[in-house]
Order: C-alpha cells, then structure tokens, then sequence
C-alpha cells in the first residue's frame, strides 16, 4: 500500500542519546547482574553503559498489518530516555538490580501517528446492493464489513512498548465497521414481471405481496433494467407528456375519479414512467398501459406507504 510506505519513510530512526557524567562515575564499574531495559549491564562503566541503553532504547517500534511492517523510532514519537538517570542508578545499584529507565513521550505525536496508521489502513464497509431478479426475487450483492483501527488500543500498545524493554511486533488492532444495508435489513424492493403482468413486493429476499398489474403494450413497452423510485404524490394531477403524439389535445386532469393516475403516483427514474393507480380498472392484467405500471386503485394505495424515494423497482 502506497500510504503504508509513505508512512515508513516518513519515520525515520532515531538517534542516541549520549551519556555525560562526571570523571569518578566515568571510571567506576557496574556490579554485576545490574539491568535496564532488559540488558545487563555488570562491569560496563558509565560511557559504555549510556550507549547501549540508548541504542537498546533507539530501536523502532514495528506494526504488523498483514504482509505490511510499518517501523516507527521513538524518537519520531516525541520518546527521550533519561539515560544519564538510569546510568547513574545502576552505578550505585547492588548486584542483580533491575533499574527503570525514566521515558517520556508526545501524546500528541503518538496520536498523529496512529491516526496517519488509520486512513491508511481503513477498508470502507460496502453495502448490498440490487444486482437484478429471477423468478425467485431479486438477487444481491453481498454486503460486506469494513476495517477500522482500533485507534486507543493502538496508542496503549504504542506506549507499553516505548515505557517497557520490549520491541515485539505489534499486531495492528483493528475492529469491523459494518455495513448500513446488508441483504437481511435491505428493505423494500418491487420486482415487476412484464410477461406475467405482475409486480411483487419484497423485504430483501422476503416475498411480501403480489399484485396484477398491466404494463406497456408493444409500441410503448414498460422499459426493462433496475431503477429507483424518485418521487411520491398522493391525489396526483396528470399532465399529458409533450413528447407523445397519442396526448396531443389533451388536457391535464385534477384529482379526482377520472384522474389516469388513481389516487397515488410513485415516479421511477426510467424517464416518464411510474407505479401509480388507474381509472381504467378492466385494463389491469393486460400489456395495454404507455409504459407505465398501472395498478388497482386500491392496491396502490397499499403499496404507497410500503415504499420510499429510493426504493429499487426492477423490471423484467
């Protein structure tokens, strides 16, 4: 991953902290068996000592994602060791001692690398998705959880590892961020069966209802493919389209018995088509409509609630 290498070469090794003490401790040596950061240090004088544990100190703190090794020097973290502290302390300490090592760091820094870490490493959630319809149903795309880091656990593991001897690869924490629409929450999706003159309502997969319809006839056929409800109205005008000839002369017509439209319009994104009702009840069942999808006045009705702007409709 590009970022992920962009991040490595951003952080840079750290340097060394050298040791200043006074001539006296500069000759005297460590007793034996005396430690820090996990490194014995008996016999060493101070000079020698200070370097190894500034060295052992030095060393990058490593995340593992995946195949990635992502290295950062305490150094880039705002990380200083009191070296000269813990020299101090072992030369005075009686065999066998274990000194600390006294570090401090930028919370700050710490933060800001490992949020750098997270957009790098973050794998969006994808949602299902309409894909079509068989006879069964539609038919999806799975839906499919995202990576997210885990951005205060990483920053605790950061810091144990800087305040601690130890440099073990640090295994990048992350959780799943699911999706907002998978198969089983997907809601409604209308699947209209132009051969069968018949559209059906589904939750996800889950048959709801099926109604009779009628669709276009040949000059005027319903178009086939996946769409979207765009618009609702309740007691709808209808508006001859311009564009037709079969409307010339027209009229629009208000709400009412005779409206072509019923009592409920829902427009799809296929250009002048929708669902809606009909003042032509005998015609339901039949391939007779301008490309529309007529139904009973009092099955659009039903369907009108059950539905929303963005509702999937896919013809067949």
């Amino acid at each position: 991953m590009a970022v992920l290498k962009a991040i490595a070469a951003f952080l840079a090794c750290a340097g060394l902290v050298c040791v200043s003490a006074p001539a006296a401790e500069q000759l005297t040596a460590i007793a034996p068996g005396v430690s820090v950061l996990g490194t014995r240090l008996g016999g060493l004088t101070a000079q020698p000592a200070g370097s190894t544990i500034a060295r052992r100190f030095a060393r990058p703190i490593v995340i593992v994602a995946g195949a990635k090794r992502i290295s950062v020097a305490p150094a880039q973290l705002g990380a200083r060791a009191a070296v000269d502290a813990a020299v101090r302390s072992a030369l005075s300490a009686t065999p066998g001692s274990r000194i600390a090592l006294p570090v401090r760091y930028s919370a700050a820094a710490v933060a800001e690398f490992v949020g750098k870490l997270a957009k790098a490493t973050y794998r969006p959630p994808r949602d299902a998705v309409v894909l079509g319809a068989d006879a069964k149903g539609p038919t999806f795309r799975p839906s499919r959880n995202g990576v997210a880091v885990r951005q205060a656990t990483m920053r605790a593991a950061i810091v144990q590892e800087l305040t601690s001897d130890t440099r073990a690869p640090i295994d990048l924490m992350t959780a799943p961020v699911p999706p907002s629409k998978t198969v089983a929450n997907f809601g409604p999706v209308i699947v209209v069966t132009r051969g069968a003159n018949r559209l059906r309502l589904f939750e996800g997969r889950r048959l709801v209802r099926t109604f009779p319809v009628a669709t276009g006839q040949a000059i005027y056929p319903t178009p086939a493919g996946i769409w979207q409800i765009k618009d609702k109205q309740m007691d709808p005008w209808w508006y001859p389209p311009t564009y037709d000839a079969w409307a010339k002369g027209l009229k629009p017509v208000p709400p009412g018995p005779s409206n072509p439209l019923g009592t409920r319009w829902m427009g799809l994104t296929a250009p002048g088509v929708g669902i809606h009702g009909t003042d032509a009840e005998t015609s339901i069942g039949y391939s007779v409509s301008h490309g529309c999808i007529r139904m009973h006045v009092a099955d659009a009705e039903w369907l009108y609630p059950h539905v929303h702007v963005g509702t999937t409709v896919v013809i067949l």
